[in-house]
C-alpha cells in the first residue's frame, strides 16, 4: 500500500506554508493539523485529494470515534476528534479554491466533516480545570530541597511561576534582564522571550506572599553575586551534564544555556507535588489558581480588569471565559449571599462597567 500520494504532498506543503505565512500559524498548530491530515489520508489509502467524495469524511468520522487512544486505552476525547474534524474541514474548503481540485470539490463537501451538535456542544464545554490552592504550592515549595545550586534553581522555578503567571515556555526562555526586583515587574519581550502568540507585556508580580517572592529574590540575587551571571544570561540555566566523582555521567551544575524547550519545567512540577504528596499540577494550571485569587481579591471591574491584564491577557472577557469558572463551593457561597441581600434594590445594583461586562458575554455565549 502507498505510504503517500505526490500530488498530495505538493499541495499539502502548499496549504502548510499557507497556515504559517498568511494564517500566521504557529508550527505546533500546523503539526497538529498535519497529523489530522496524514491520518485523513491514511483512512482514504492515501488516494489523491483530487479524488474526495462525502464518503471519505464519513469513514474518517467513523473511525476517529472507534479509535483507541494508546496511551490511555480508552477512546479519543471528544475535544480531540472535533479538532482533527475542524482541521480537515478547513483544508477541504481551502482545496476547492485551488487549481485542478475546485472543479471536482464544492465548498459544501468540506461541511461532511462536521461533528454532531451534541457533540461539537461537549467539545467546545467550558470546564472546571484542577488547579492548586495557594497552600498546596506552598506545601509543594516546603517539599522541595535546596541543598544544591539546582534544586535551588528547580524550587526558583515553581516559585516564579506562581509569582508572575508566565508560561511555562516563557519562563525558560526568560534572562535576567527580563526581571526588575525593584519595581517588581517582568517584561515579556517577545524578541527574545517565547511568549504565546509572541506578544510582548510587562507585568507586575502578582500578591502571593513574601515567603514566595523571596525565594525568587534570593535565587536571582545568588546568579548575580555568587555565579556572576549578567543580564543577557539566563534566569533559569539548562543543567551541565558531566562526570561526577564516580565518574558516571550526572548533573554537575549549571550552564550560561536557556532551555530549549519547557519539558525540563514540567519534570520539575511533576516532581515537586508528587515530593509533596500531592497530585500533579502543570504549571499552567497556576494561572487558574491566579485567576481564582483575583476572583477573591478584586473588588471592582476595574481591579479585575488589571488584574487580567497582569496576566497578559487584551481582554478580560479571556480571563472570565478560559480561566475564571468559579468553583463549586464558591459558588454555593455567591449563591447563599445573594439570597441573604437586604432588598432586591441592593441585590439589583450593578456598575455600568460590570454591566457591559456581562452583556458582551452574554453575547458571545449566544
Amino acid at each position: 500500500m502507498a505510504r503517500h500520494h505526490p500530488a498530495n504532498e505538493r499541495i499539502k506543503r502548499e496549504y502548510f506554508t499557507f497556515l504559517r505565512e498568511a494564517n500566521r500559524m504557529a508550527e505546533s498548530s500546523v503539526d497538529q493539523i498535519a497529523a489530522a491530515i496524514a491520518l485523513f489520508e491514511k483512512s482514504t489509502g492515501h488516494r489523491d485529494f483530487k479524488k474526495f467524495h462525502v464518503n471519505q469524511a464519513q469513514k474518517f468520522k467513523r473511525q476517529l470515534r472507534e479509535q483507541i487512544n494508546p496511551e490511555t486505552g480508552k477512546p479519543l476525547a471528544v475535544a480531540t476528534i472535533h479538532s482533527r474534524l475542524m482541521a480537515l474541514k478547513a483544508f477541504v474548503k481551502w482545496l476547492a479554491d485551488k487549481p485542478g481540485y475546485k472543479s471536482r470539490i464544492a465548498y459544501s463537501d468540506a461541511e461532511y466533516f462536521n461533528d454532531s451538535a451534541n457533540d461539537e456542544r461537549v467539545a467546545k464545554a467550558v470546564r472546571q480545570k484542577p488547579a492548586p490552592t495557594l497552600e498546596q504550592i506552598r506545601l509543594a515549595l516546603d517539599a522541595m530541597p535546596a541543598g544544591t545550586i539546582l534544586e535551588r534553581r528547580d524550587r526558583a522555578v515553581v516559585a516564579f511561576i506562581i509569582l508572575s503567571a508566565a508560561r511555562d515556555d516563557a519562563a525558560a526562555s526568560m534572562s535576567l534582564r527580563n526581571i526588575d526586583l525593584e519595581r517588581r515587574t517582568v517584561d515579556h519581550d517577545a524578541r527574545t522571550v517565547r511568549t504565546k502568540r509572541r506578544k510582548s507585556f510587562v507585568s507586575t508580580f502578582f500578591p502571593v506572599g513574601d515567603d514566595i517572592e523571596n525565594i525568587v529574590r534570593r535565587w536571582i540575587k545568588e546568579l548575580k553575586d555568587d555565579q556572576h551571571f549578567g543580564p543577557d544570561d539566563p534566569l533559569f540555566p539548562a543543567t551541565e551534564l558531566g562526570f561526577d566523582a564516580n565518574k558516571h555521567f550526572a548533573p554537575i551544575g549549571l550552564t550560561r544555556r536557556h532551555w530549549s524547550s519547557a519539558t525540563a519545567i514540567r519534570k520539575i512540577f511533576r516532581e515537586a507535588f508528587e515530593r509533596a504528596g500531592l497530585p500533579y499540577f502543570n504549571p499552567h494550571s497556576f494561572r487558574n489558581t491566579l485567576t481564582a485569587l483575583g476572583q477573591q481579591r478584586c473588588q471592582s471591574p476595574e481591579e479585575y480588569k488589571a488584574w487580567s491584564q497582569n496576566m497578559g491577557h487584551e481582554d478580560v472577557l479571556t480571563t472570565f471565559t478560559s480561566y475564571g469558572a468559579v468553583a463549586a463551593s464558591r459558588q454555593a457561597e455567591i449563591m447563599a449571599r445573594l439570597c441573604h441581600a437586604k432588598d432586591d434594590a441592593e441585590a439589583g445594583q450593578i456598575d455600568q462597567e460590570t454591566r457591559r461586562v456581562l452583556e458582551k458575554l452574554l453575547k458571545r455565549t449566544g
